[in-house]
């Protein structure tokens, strides 16, 4: 059932990377459940895609999928035209089971060409479990992605901390991946609105990205997690971080509901 759901899947993504390089200098983000994050563009005339349906769609799924079916579907995200793809995350199965085997997923990927392949990386339990992977196979992957959020209130709900104390804890993972080669590329949640704490002051949000790239963080991904915002408010949010940090640096994350689109699953950011 669920290898005809991927193939599924892999045949929109398809489209969807067709649609985005037909909108010529518009960012497109897609995932599998319309969660996803686009990367800034490094010319007016690109559009780059961060596919993160194999770690942010999948860890939601109710049972636990099988390593080759995550590798599979991957290969055929890859083979689909996606060339980044986030992979799989190196998090304790005791708390996301659905992530388990995300090494023997990177050894399991049919490498592509041009295709990267990054996986979230908690904490730095999480980095030195990559590293010992990465010292017998170095090139399973070269990024890793870091992640927090612009309230305490959801950074305590999902790591148990405030957002001051996970940046501290991340800023050591970072330059540890940064001197073994490895891109960092931060996120930061709920960046209009918490469900826990309601609408979220900007000047939070500059002042988290800020401190992402300062510890290294080459793009930050600014998420609307629970999909509240307009476009006017999104607009008005990155307004306010390009105040600290360069638009070059940064990459949305747009739910279906934070603005319209007439391609199915995905986001626009004009």
């Amino acid at each position: 059932m669920f290898s005809h759901r991927a193939t599924r899947l892999a045949t929109a993504a398809a489209h969807i990377a067709q649609a985005a390089r037909n909108q010529g200098s518009t960012s497109v983000s897609t995932n599998l459940r319309c969660r996803a994050y686009a990367t800034a563009s490094s010319t007016n005339n690109l559009v780059n895609i961060v596919e993160v349906g194999p770690r942010d769609g999948l860890q939601n799924e109710k049972g636990v999928i099988p390593v080759e079916v995550k590798a599979d579907l991957i290969n055929r995200l890859a083979n689909a035209g996606m060339q980044i793809i986030e992979s799989g995350s190196f998090v304790s199965p005791k708390w996301v089971p659905q992530m388990a085997g995300t090494p023997e997923v990177l050894s399991s990927i049919k490498p592509h060409p041009g295709a990267h392949y990054p996986v979230l990386v908690p904490n730095q339990k999480g980095l030195d479990n990559l590293l010992s992977l990465l010292a017998s196979s170095p090139k399973l992957t070269d990024e890793i992605a870091i992640f927090t959020a612009a309230t305490d209130a959801f950074t305590k709900a999902n790591l148990n901390t405030t957002t001051a104390e996970s940046l501290a804890r991340l800023a050591p993972v970072a330059e540890a991946a940064r001197k073994h080669g490895l891109r960092v590329r931060g996120y930061v949640s709920v960046v209009i609105a918490c469900p826990y704490t309601g609408f979220v002051d900007y000047k939070r949000v500059r002042e988290v990205a800020k401190e992402l790239v300062d510890m290294g963080c080459y793009e930050v991904s600014l998420g609307d997690t629970v999909g509240m915002g307009t476009p006017a408010q999104v607009g008005e949010m990155i307004e306010e971080v390009k105040k600290s940090v360069s638009v070059e640096k940064l990459a949305v994350r747009l739910p279906c509901a934070s603005i319209n689109s007439d391609i199915p699953n995905t986001s626009l950011l004009m």
